[in-house]
């Protein structure tokens, strides 16, 4: 008995129970531990009975037959036998374990039973949840390990579908092991980088990160993907990144088409002809061209680039341009001609024409993404047609130059070209600050043309604010005057769309007066300052709510009202505002006209106080707002029912916060 008292000493420290059996009939315990009667909450002496075997009674009735089947193994020979099933604690609990049975004969030829008990509950619970999320939810899960280059550790079944793995057969690739190896290798060449970066601050800020990339499928093609990366600690105690994984591969190529079929409406406007590219397969297809032309027999058609270039140039192509056509395609296909910041490659040749004339030609490369170009060619007009329309043109620009600069308060003239394209033709400060851009910055965009959606994309209007501008032929903006620092408004003005869309338009914006006299508006008497987080974000002044003109203030101020009252430095709000840029000198003053602009929306309410600023940090003044996170998680009992599993809806780097009210005990 001492030796069982001293072993019972040594394993109450290390298992969950232990205790021995007689294996023969009838099965009985003989003896029990400390540890088995705490796990389920019986008395030895209720346990032990050397006519029956009230052990079994504990067992799950649904998982008795497993159990008295490891009874019956443990028979038949001196073994080590493993087994897992529920136990029903005397509180009517249930819990899951995993029994060690390791059984031994005896001199009379009977077997003795020594078995060793492990609770398994929680990571039973867990497996559970997975096998939920992945019979419920068509998610993909992986565990990596958190190395420089990361080992991948468990894949499910739908991610193995996502990346379309193929079963192994021998003598080929086995993906799997590849990426066991270095999980990087299921990430497109460009997109690394940014992935990379993402572990290092899922791991340097202990907080996962949610967003869409692209994925390389195991034949070749991409996948896209919404995820989330986090860190975690898994049952050996190493640190591993988890990701969960939606495929949303159709819906972005949904969205690709659908601005495809834009930009190529634009496009059909100015150009004849309009061939894609592809270098990923090598192949060329017209995707455009007039009724009357030679290609319309092929539209849509792929032909190997090498072969189509070959007919194409021998056919058409005046002998004294074919080297030079030739060249210019042959470095499209080398990538050599496409270089940072510059515009895109264009080459003029003559051709023979549909009705067997030569005419000149000009054509441009247009980049849509790494492996697909348009090729976009037109027929350049008689020269002295193309002469007099060049002269109209030059002295629209420099009369809408004149016109802009005669008033006092002249902003701005831009040229937009059929294709979408925009190229400033003069601006004030002010204007330059309203589209989000230095003086330095502005300065290039005046010597090339820019697509709209990136010249807008820092503005403090909407991209679909302008389209709608180009369709209407009038719109008004309200701004922040830098100068007197004082909301103003603009006017744009654009020329109308000509019949054929072939000839650039133009749009000239000039300073109209305020409603109001001193161009502010009253403050509201009720200034209690009321802030929602559950669901979307937004800000109320009494029972108003403020009406942010610039998106990034507002998430600015989210993001102090996330850090609870915490100060927030520039490079960390420029990390969550603009999550694919580093901290310079460009975001740096974007950050800082936002913080302006953020201080005197405040201001313009009212309520500047609520905002407190040192040394250039920032935080929340939570006892000047009322606000429904801080009351959920003040713990008192009329908040609990506020949280009701959405946070923060406008943004993505709120999932940290969403993962941990999601997780806190009720």
């Amino acid at each position: 008995m001492n030796r069982l008292n001293n072993t019972e000493d040594i394993l109450s420290r290390r298992i969950s129970g232990f205790h021995q059996y007689q294996l023969n009939e009838p099965v009985h315990l003989t003896y029990v531990s400390r540890n088995l009667c705490e796990m389920v909450g019986y008395a030895e002496d209720e346990l032990l009975d050397d006519s029956r075997d009230l052990y079994e009674l504990l067992v799950h009735p649904a998982d008795r037959e497993k159990y008295s089947g490891l009874i019956r193994e443990g028979t038949k020979g001196e073994q080590t036998l493993t087994g897992e099933y529920r136990l029903v604690k005397k509180d009517g609990a249930v819990i899951c374990v995993r029994d060690t049975l390791t059984s031994r004969r005896l001199d009379d030829g009977t077997y003795e039973g020594n078995s060793v008990l492990t609770d398994i509950s929680d990571l039973k619970k867990e497996n559970s949840d997975l096998q939920f999320l992945n019979e419920t939810i068509p998610c993909g899960f992986m565990k990596y390990t958190c190395e420089k280059q990361p080992r991948l550790t468990y894949i499910n079944q739908k991610m193995i579908d996502i990346l379309r793995c193929p079963a192994v057969r021998e003598g080929e690739l086995d993906y799997l092991e590849m990426y066991k190896g270095n999980i990087f290798l299921m990430v497109p060449m460009e997109e690394q980088r940014r992935f990379s970066k993402y572990l290092n601050r899922v791991y340097s800020a202990d907080a996962p990160i949610a967003g869409e990339m692209a994925l390389l499928r195991c034949d070749g093609t991409r996948a896209y993907v919404f995820g989330w990366v986090t860190k975690t600690v898994n049952e050996e105690g190493a640190e591993e990144f988890q990701s969960v994984c939606m495929d949303i591969t159709a819906r972005h190529q949904m969205r690709k088409d659908a601005e495809t079929r834009r930009y190529m409406k634009a496009l059909t406007d100015v150009y004849d002809k309009i061939f894609e590219f592809n270098l990923d397969s090598n192949t060329v297809k017209c995707l455009h061209c007039e009724d009357g032309s030679s290609f319309k027999m092929f539209e849509n058609v792929p032909m190997l680039i090498d072969e189509a270039l070959d007919k194409w140039t021998l056919g058409a192509v005046e002998a004294e341009s074919r080297e030079k056509f030739r060249g210019f395609f042959r470095d499209f296909c080398q990538k050599r001609l496409y270089e940072p910041d510059a515009k895109p490659p264009q080459i003029t040749y003559n051709a023979r024409s549909g009705s067997g004339e030569m005419k000149q030609y000009t054509g441009i490369f247009i980049k849509v993404d790494d492996s697909v170009s348009y090729y976009c060619c037109r027929r350049i007009q008689e020269t002295g047609k193309e002469h007099v329309l060049q002269t109209e043109n030059d002295e629209l620009k420099q009369n809408m130059k004149d016109l802009v600069m005669q008033f006092s308060d002249g902003l701005a003239a831009f040229e937009v070209s059929a294709d979408g394209q925009v190229k400033p033709l003069y601006a004030s400060d002010n204007v330059q600050e309203f589209f989000g851009y230095t003086e330095k910055e502005w300065a290039l965009l005046t010597e090339k043309f820019t697509p709209l959606e990136s010249f807008v994309a820092y503005s403090e209007a909407a991209y679909e604010d302008y389209l709608e501008l180009l369709r209407a032929g009038e719109a008004e903006y309200t701004y922040f005057d830098y100068g007197t620092e004082t909301e103003r408004k603009i006017k744009a003005i654009c020329s109308p769309k000509e019949s054929g869309g072939k000839t650039p338009r133009y749009v000239m914006l000039y300073q109209v007066e305020d409603t109001e006299p001193d161009g502010k508006k009253t403050l509201p008497e009720n200034r209690t300052v009321s802030i929602r987080t559950f669901g979307y974000f937004d800000v109320f002044v009494g029972d108003k709510p403020i009406a942010f003109r610039n998106k990034k203030s507002k998430e600015l101020l989210a993001l102090l009202v996330d850090r609870r009252g915490g100060y927030i430095t520039s490079e960390e709000a420029i990390g969550f505002l603009w999550e694919d840029e580093p901290a310079n000198t460009v975001t740096m003053s974007r950050y800082r006209k936002v913080a302006l602009r953020l201080k005197n929306t405040l201001e313009e309410y009212g309520i500047s106080d609520i905002v407190e600023s040192v040394d250039g940090k920032r935080r929340i003044v939570m006892e000047k707002v009322q606000c429904d996170l801080y009351q959920y998680c003040s713990g008192r009992e009329e908040y609990a029912n506020l949280f009701k599993g959405s946070y923060l809806t406008n943004y993505s780097w709120g999932e940290t916060t969403l993962g941990e009210l999601s997780n806190k005990p009720e």
